[in-house]
């Protein structure tokens, strides 16, 4: 599982309990040099600053990943400081708790550019740096509410682009297989982070119910996939999904 001499970006890892944080925070632990990426620099450099004081390597960056001039100069500074571009953990992502009959075009248009939008922008931009070095992981956060239409939190446009990104890395997989590079996705149930906070306490308890584990899952635990998806022992698989979440829904 060591991934020294590797080198990651992380989009949306400057949230404080976010599942980005924990990835960015473990792709370090196990020998990586990590970009991390964020709206909020600010957020990127206490990142930055928590891997740097336990001995690793880190780079803040602010990006906007529905921008392609941005994502550009982030995957430009990311191969300027560390030489190279390895694994790419396309992480940024928002939701929003409304009905269809309520939402808006614009409601349903930054949804979809932020998650599924920026997901292609980012790989696009990082296989274009991986197939010069014949390497790469590209691990991008669908959910499963892109696999059964919700019921967790966020709208329909959130159930959309989740599902849209399942279907769009499995077709990326199939592109750049011959040239070292596997494209998965690891699919969050009910997760203790931010992102759903707009759950009310009896709704969040009602969900638990609905999970065999009767828990949310930690971010820790989600990064754990994604570190496993980016080393060596994972070489063979692409063009997958993987289900983490407490049994709440099996394919």
């Amino acid at each position: 599982m060591d991934l020294t001499g590797r080198t990651a970006l992380v989009t949306g890892a400057g949230s404080r309990r976010g599942i980005g944080r924990e990835t960015a925070l473990l792709l370090a632990e196990r020998g990586t040099a990590v970009a991390v990426a964020d709206m909020d620099l600010a957020g990127a450099q206490a990142t930055v600053a928590e891997i740097e004081a336990a001995g690793g390597r880190a780079l803040a960056l602010a990006v906007d990943v529905t921008e392609e001039q941005s994502v550009q100069e982030m995957v430009d500074r990311t191969v300027e400081t560390f030489g190279r571009l390895d694994i790419l953990v396309n992480n940024a992502g928002i939701t929003q708790p409304v009905t269809t009959e309520d939402m808006t075009t614009a409601d349903f248009m930054r949804i979809v550019q932020v998650n599924l939008l920026g997901t292609f922008l980012c790989s696009q931009r990082a296989v274009r740096v991986m197939r010069q070095h014949g390497y790469g992981r590209i691990i991008s956060l669908s959910s499963v509410s892109g696999k059964r239409g919700g019921g967790v939190y966020g709208g329909s446009h959130y159930s959309a682009a989740k599902a849209g990104i399942l279907g769009f890395s499995k077709a990326l997989a199939r592109e750049v297989a011959d040239a070292g590079i596997t494209v998965n996705c690891v699919c969050p149930g009910l997760v203790a982070t931010d992102i759903r906070k707009g759950l009310s306490e009896e709704r969040e308890r009602a969900i638990w119910e609905t999970i065999p584990m009767r828990r949310p899952g930690t971010a820790r635990e989600i990064a754990a996939v994604i570190a496993f998806l980016a080393t060596e022992e994972a070489a063979y698989i692409t063009g997958e999904d993987i289900d983490i979440n407490g049994g709440s829904h099996m394919d």
